[in-house]
């Protein structure tokens, strides 16, 4: 199972830069930018904060992606 984000065009739409979200939801730059290269999955409460931050469902910014073998 891999989870994707489309964080990097919602943080974009709302012309906001890694910095300004990572305040706005109270995280590193750092954390932003690995969360957007799928190397970070966010918890459970920064799913939320951002969820709420953009006002979407946690499903609508994040999505997993379930491989059939």
């Amino acid at each position: 199972m891999e989870m994707t984000n489309n964080l990097k065009i919602l943080r974009a739409k709302h012309n906001l830069t890694q910095e300004d979200l990572a305040e706005k939801v109270g995280v590193t730059r750092q954390t932003i930018f690995a969360i957007e290269k799928n190397k970070y999955s966010p918890t459970l409460e920064l799913a939320f904060k951002l969820s709420k931050l953009f006002n979407l469902p946690i499903e609508e910014i994040f999505k997993y992606n379930v491989h059939q073998e």
